[in-house]
């Protein structure tokens, strides 16, 4: 029996007008979807994906529990990635939504490497959250010679330092109860004048923010710090 392949299929940062055309075609045609929810609630790539969905589509739900510890996870993802080898092995093909690009720090990519070496996997690239982000804003990212960089705010405070000191444009990404160091950290650079603060880009309840003024205890999870430097592009 000729086995399923395994899509990764990007489903952009919220609004559903940022599917592209091949994400839309294959959802719309798919028997099978997976998707991560975490800690029980609800998938933000399932909402985002919705009216897509075939009404007779089966579905994979991957519940993973956040926690500091990754071994939670990565049984949820043990589990999650059985439960598609399961689908594929019978000749199905399954449709994974990722919220954002699946490859861009996307739950996709966990299932991918534990299914990659036993199934063929095609990768439908999604729009990025910094690049919504930077469209909300109205900031261009990048010209000419700039460097921009995607920084987490999960990194030690000394290594976020370093790496917004070599670039010129920074998106700062997974920020949440990180927040106050960060924005501890761009006042002390100077760089919170031209910092803007994004929740949940081109989703309904999407807010703009200065850093300047905004200070929260803590950030949604999908909110995004963008920061410019003074240019050194010529």
């Amino acid at each position: 029996m000729t086995h399923g392949t395994l899509y990764g299929v990007g489903v952009g940062p919220g609004d559903p007008e940022l599917l592209t055309v091949k994400a839309s075609r294959l959802i719309g045609s798919a028997r099978v979807i997976a998707y991560l929810a975490a800690n029980g609630g609800e998938s933000t790539a399932r909402s985002i994906a919705a009216s897509h969905l075939p009404e007779d589509v089966t579905e994979i739900v991957i519940d993973v529990p956040m926690r500091v510890d990754p071994q939670p996870a990565q049984a949820a993802y043990d589990h999650g990635a059985s439960e598609i080898r399961s689908h594929l092995n019978a000749g199905q093909d399954v449709v994974m939504l990722c919220e954002g690009d699946p490859f861009f720090y996307g739950s996709f990519i966990f299932i991918f490497e534990r299914l990659r070496e036993e199934f063929k996997t095609v990768v439908v690239p999604g729009v990025a959250s910094f690049t919504a982000s930077a469209a909300a804003t109205n900031m261009p990212l990048s010209r000419r010679n700039d460097v921009v960089k995607i920084i987490p705010a999960t990194l030690d405070i000394a290594r976020v330092e370093s790496e917004l000191m070599t670039s010129d444009v920074a998106a700062i990404i997974k920020v949440g109860r990180h927040y106050q160091p960060i924005r501890a950290l761009l006042l002390r650079l100077g760089l919170a004048a031209s910092s803007t603060i994004v929740e949940r880009a081109t989703q309904h309840d999407q807010r703009i923010r200065p850093v300047a003024t905004t200070d929260d205890a803590t950030l949604p999870y999908f909110s995004t710090i963008l920061v410019r430097r003074e240019s050194r592009s010529s």
